[in-house]
């Protein structure tokens, strides 16, 4: 029966997980930068690196898709998989250029929180892929996924909390957009992972 264990036809699995492990040496990179703020060029740059090794998994995926004939599961969920996964990654680079575009000088608690928010949902995320190819485990799938929908909730507050601080208290414009536009970037991330985790949903809810 189809359900127990999916084929693994075309690497497909191998390509997700490495993937993953991408998002989740991004998430880290990007969190102890905001965390620390100190060394950002060091932590951009191996953000960067994370973001073109990712892109070339998602460029092998999406190859490795046209080529095959016996896909694991529907091939428009593999390609909609691996394209949210990488847009997680494209929003964690833009964080860190958005940092170094605007010349952020300091960072408040919430920006801090928000990224944390971003790790822990990236690691829901890695901890999903690494799960899908026994459906045995579905429970476990939809758990991580659950997680992620409660992290997701979690940033909206936060950033909503942030805004609202801001907005009173921070006299500097300039600051307020910045921090703005740093905010909403960071809560954007976790929706790419709520993506990323009702498209592994749907797969598993298909083929459990």
């Amino acid at each position: 029966m189809f359900g127990r264990l999916m084929p693994r036809e075309g690497r497909f699995f191998e390509l997700f997980n490495a993937h993953a492990e991408r998002i989740v040496e991004g998430s880290r990179e990007l969190a102890s930068m905001i965390g620390t703020f100190s060394e950002l060029d060091a932590h951009a740059h191996r953000i960067d690196n994370a973001e073109r090794a990712a892109d070339k998994i998602t460029h092998e995926t999406i190859t490795l898709l046209h080529k095959t004939f016996i896909t694991p599961f529907d091939r428009d969920q593999i390609h909609q998989l691996i394209t949210t996964m990488d847009d997680i990654l494209d929003l964690i680079q833009d964080v860190a250029e958005s940092i170094a575009l605007y010349d952020l000088r300091k960072v408040t608690p919430e920006a801090r929180q928000l990224a944390e928010i971003c790790q822990m949902c990236c690691d829901r995320v890695k901890s999903a892929v690494a799960l899908l190819p026994d459906m045995k485990r579905a429970e476990g799938i939809l758990k991580c996924c659950e997680e992620i929908d409660r992290l997701e909730s979690d940033a909206d507050r936060v950033q909503r909390s942030a805004l609202q601080k801001l907005f009173r208290e921070e006299n500097d414009l300039k600051q307020v957009m910045k921090l703005r536009v740093i905010y909403d970037l960071l809560e954007s991330i976790t929706d790419r992972c709520e993506d990323v985790a009702n498209v592994v949903e749907g797969i598993v809810l298909e083929n459990a």
